[in-house]
């Protein structure tokens, strides 16, 4: 009898570590397809163009920058491009309005992917500028996607990376960190704080209370604040020392 249990501890075990095992071959081989996948794509946008390529037309008055010319006609999902230096951070950024969530588990290939791509929320109008761009990215532990935000938790890390690039498909843009700071999704608690739901201000009020409430949650004072008229982008990405937490980075932005 003792045998038969010994037995099916063994098997029951065997068959824990195969799982495991697969999960995590699976796991490594789907993070070395995914850095090469991006690093292709930023030797593309990285290469100095053709100058004899004719910029395509993106909208009235506007052609697009010749390097993401190249990215939007492998994948018109895409609406920018974003940088944060010292980070692994270097990515392009999805949009799929009619399917918001696709790039949570997709990648610029569109195929199935626990890495996703940064993408940005759907009701974010990138053409008329929303008041708030707000972007969403993993937390990898091999260091990938959004976890280099991490690093703004520290402020001497802020003190040398003031600014974030984030380029439209037409232009380049710069945004100066205005707050970093960490809340919680997805309960109605005192501590949760729905960043996510301001897109547009309806008045200057509203502009302004998004700010102050972003201003007062920092880790730590930027001396950097926005007025009602200036366009804010919001990163955020997974926060792990609470229950659906989210580190949060807000910037304004400041050349186009």
């Amino acid at each position: 009898m003792k045998n038969k249990i010994y037995i099916a501890i063994i098997c029951a075990l065997s068959v824990v570590l195969a799982v495991s095992t697969d999960f995590i071959i699976k796991h490594y081989y789907d993070s070395v397809k995914k850095a090469k996948l991006y690093d292709n794509l930023i030797e593309v946008v990285e290469t100095q163009p053709d100058e004899a390529q004719e910029p395509m037309n993106y909208s009235d008055g506007k052609t697009f920058i010749p390097e993401y010319q190249e990215l939007y006609l492998q994948n018109n999902d895409v609406v920018g491009w974003i940088k944060v230096e010292d980070t692994k951070i270097n990515y392009p950024v999805m949009q799929s309005k009619d399917n918001p969530d696709f790039y949570l588990k997709h990648g610029f290939d569109k195929s199935y992917s626990d890495y996703g791509c940064p993408y940005v929320q759907e009701n974010c109008d990138m053409e008329l500028s929303s008041d708030n761009i707000i972007i969403y990215g993993h937390h990898m532990n091999d260091g990938s996607m959004f976890t280099g935000l991490m690093k703004f938790k520290d402020k001497s890390f802020w003190e040398n990376h003031k600014t974030i690039s984030f380029d439209t498909l037409t232009d380049r843009q710069t945004y100066e960190v205005l707050a970093v700071f960490k809340t919680v999704v997805y309960t109605d608690s005192s501590d949760s704080f729905k960043y996510y739901h301001f897109v547009n201000a309806e008045t200057p009020e509203d502009f302004s209370a998004y700010v102050d409430k972003c201003k007062k949650l920092s880790l730590y004072d930027t001396d950097v604040t926005a007025e009602y008229g200036d366009k804010l982008l919001t990163l955020s990405t997974c926060e792990y020392s609470r229950t659906n937490g989210r580190l949060v980075v807000v910037a304004k932005l400041i050349t186009e």
